[in-house]
């Protein structure tokens, strides 16, 4: 998964021009995701196949501009031993950044009978001088027998934090300069159809650790002293168990998937602080009604810290998983703690019957742990809607518009280029 890319169009308004004739000139939907680091189909994209009435960007462009050398969007690039490097500028703006460029770079292909492998280097400058270089890969073996994965972060990153807690508020803003070096790899071996097992080691290495507010510098935060200024390191082997038989996780019409990740933080590893952490993750779609093709898709995603005391940039918290997605309504940090638990559940229907337009309507709620009871107190809320348009029929591509409203005063214009989950 590419957190950044997923970022930057989950959070931004990518300025159309060149981005959007490269996503629609040639260039089938499993491309345009494999560039922005985002595909990862665990049961084979083949199954995927066009309707001859469904519609997306390309044939609209090539209806309106049949003169443009744009090719509409078929079967056969999603085939075994295609392969594609991708250069896609980018210019927008999010919350935590305001304005920013951005370069990604991909090259996507596929062994025999495999999954389609992804390479992405991502690098961007912001207006809040922000630096962030990344690079993931997803890397199928041939038969799917081995999943490779690594995510891989260097960054610059100044940024507003709001305490831990549910109880904190947007009035009283922490400013947090530091720098950042992520290292996450694992490799996964296929123990059945669908279910996979295996091992990995995370490196979570902050330093230049600066913050403050409006009066002063500041060495904790609610009072919470772990990696608030300084350097800190999270350092430990992981262990992974993945299940996923949904056929196109793209844009999923059904399936389920499971993912669990226990890290082990160790001193031994160079970690500051010995802590243990476990992640568990499930999504489930359903078709509503059964004969449809209209998904209720429903998320959890559970960060927990099972003993010891995480550095502070290193807490569960809002914004931060994987892909940036939890906490769809709210801005990145909003809310932080030891143990977070999320839920999102989400209604996708077609508005056109060419499948061109589509609208969801979504709900969240989030939770984490207090500092000072180590206990669940509030959980708060946020709902919203959007729009979906169809970027390839192929692989079910969309460019989703979202507008979400937190209980808590938030709310947002949130852009994914694929679905949220």
């Amino acid at each position: 998964m590419s957190f950044l890319a997923n970022y930057l169009v989950r959070h931004s308004l990518i300025i159309p021009g060149l981005v959007l004739s490269l996503l629609i000139i040639g260039v089938s939907g499993a491309n345009c995701y494999a560039a922005q680091g985002l595909l990862s189909d665990t049961t084979g994209i083949d199954e995927i196949r066009p309707a001859t009435h469904l519609q997306d960007i390309a044939d609209v462009f090539k209806h309106w501009f049949p003169r443009l050398p744009i090719t509409p969007h078929d079967s056969s690039s999603l085939q075994e031993g295609k392969h594609f490097v991708l250069i896609i500028p980018q210019i927008g703006y999010t919350l935590q950044t305001r304005g920013l460029v951005a370069v990604v770079v991909n090259a996507a292909f596929r062994k025999p009978r495999a999954n389609m492998s992804s390479m992405t280097v991502n690098l961007s400058y912001t207006q809040n001088n922000q630096v962030i270089l990344m690079a993931n890969s997803a890397i199928w073996s041939a038969d799917n027998h081995f999943l490779w994965t690594n995510d891989w972060r260097l960054m610059h990153y100044p940024q507003a934090t709001y305490g831990l807690g549910m109880f904190t508020s947007t009035d009283r803003v922490i400013n947090m300069d530091y720098a950042y070096n992520r290292l996450y790899q694992s490799l996964l071996r296929r123990l059945a159809e669908n279910f996979y097992a295996g091992v990995g080691y995370n490196l979570d290495l902050h330093w230049n650790i600066d913050s403050y507010n409006s009066r002063r510098e500041v060495t904790r935060i609610s009072r919470y002293p772990f990696g608030v200024v300084g350097r800190s390191i999270s350092s430990g082997p992981t262990l992974h168990l993945l299940y996923d038989n949904r056929h196109n996780a793209i844009n999923p019409s059904g399936g389920l998937y499971v993912n669990a990740v226990f890290r082990a933080n160790m001193s031994a590893l160079g970690s500051d602080e010995t802590y243990q952490s476990l992640l568990v993750e499930a999504r489930k779609y359903v078709h509503l009604p059964s004969r449809s093709d209209n998904i209720l898709a429903f998320w959890s995603y559970n960060a927990l810290t099972l003993d010891g005391d995480p550095p502070f940039l290193d807490l569960p918290s809002t914004g931060w998983d994987n892909s940036g997605n939890v906490g769809r309504g709210f801005i990145q940090g909003r809310f932080r703690g030891k143990k977070l638990l999320y839920a999102e559940s989400e209604y996708r229907f077609h508005i056109t019957n060419d499948r061109l337009l589509g609208g969801v309507v979504f709900a969240n709620a989030q939770t984490v742990t207090e500092q000072t009871s180590g206990q669940f107190e509030k959980i708060v809320p946020a709902v919203g809607a959007g729009l979906r348009l169809k970027m390839n029929k192929i692989s079910r591509t969309n460019l989703s518009v979202d507008y979400g409203f937190g209980f808590d005063g938030s709310s947002g214009l949130f852009f994914n280029l694929g679905e949220v989950f």
